[in-house]
């Protein structure tokens, strides 16, 4: 049964497309040149591909996103994740080579927040969940700081702090944050974007990291293989 069930999880994530642009998601990694190799549809190193364990825990935090939003209309709060036709908010620039999708806006509710406001909601495991409780997602997370910041000048909601909630998947607790607009970093994350895109066209392989593949970034990368195996 799971050889078959895995089997199945596997076959339809091969028949997903790749994305053809720089992800909004992404842009805070710490390595301009893995976010390039995504951007390139580099081959990801056979050891590093998703195991179908690892795409179930994806496929979850899809599931209890729908449950956060649930209950936050349930609260009272006017919660809005598509638009007229269906379709997820976003935003693309650079004839579509840079884009991202946001959870969702709030748009009015309960005296608590500003309005309208950003919405970003992510799972997470005990350990990183009180992570983010004693840090907030700036230190605990810098690439969903940048996520925010550049959802939030992109789509133009930057005159309120964006509400954070992440769910902790052990115990089911929920983390609430509201994220002030970071102008500088947004421009810092934007600049980003245009400086790979522009080496992409130019066919300019962007620096490394680090300068040996022992690095804990270069370990983790599903790139890793490729990457210092090119010259």
């Amino acid at each position: 049964m799971s050889a078959l069930v895995d089997a199945a999880i596997l076959a339809d994530h091969e028949k997903k497309p790749r994305r053809a642009y720089i992800g909004a998601s992404s842009l805070g990694d710490e390595c301009s040149r893995k976010i390039q190799y995504r951007y390139l549809d580099a081959p990801v190193d056979e050891d590093k591909k998703f195991p179908a364990r690892t795409l179930r825990i994806f496929a979850l935090g899809h599931v209890l996103e729908d449950e956060m939003v649930k209950v936050l209309r349930m609260a009272g709060f006017d919660l809005r994740t598509q638009d007229s036709k269906g379709k997820q908010f976003g935003f693309s620039i650079a004839e579509d080579q840079i884009a991202g999708h946001i959870d969702g806006v709030i748009c009015g509710g309960p005296n608590v927040i500003g309005y309208p406001c950003l919405w970003e909601n992510k799972t997470a495991s005990d350990k990183k969940f009180n992570e983010f409780v004693r840090h907030g997602v700036a230190k605990a997370n810098p690439v969903y700081a940048a996520q925010i910041a550049i959802y939030q000048a992109y789509m133009d909601l930057t005159e309120n702090p964006a509400l954070f909630t992440v769910v902790n998947k052990n115990t089911s607790e929920i983390y609430y944050e509201l994220v002030p607009f970071d102008a500088e970093l947004a421009q810092r994350i934007s600049d980003r974007a245009v400086n790979i895109l522009t080496a992409s066209k130019a066919n300019d392989i962007l620096p490394r990291i680090a300068q040996t593949q022992d690095y804990f970034a270069c370990r983790m990368c599903e790139f890793q293989k490729t990457c210092w195996d090119s010259q």
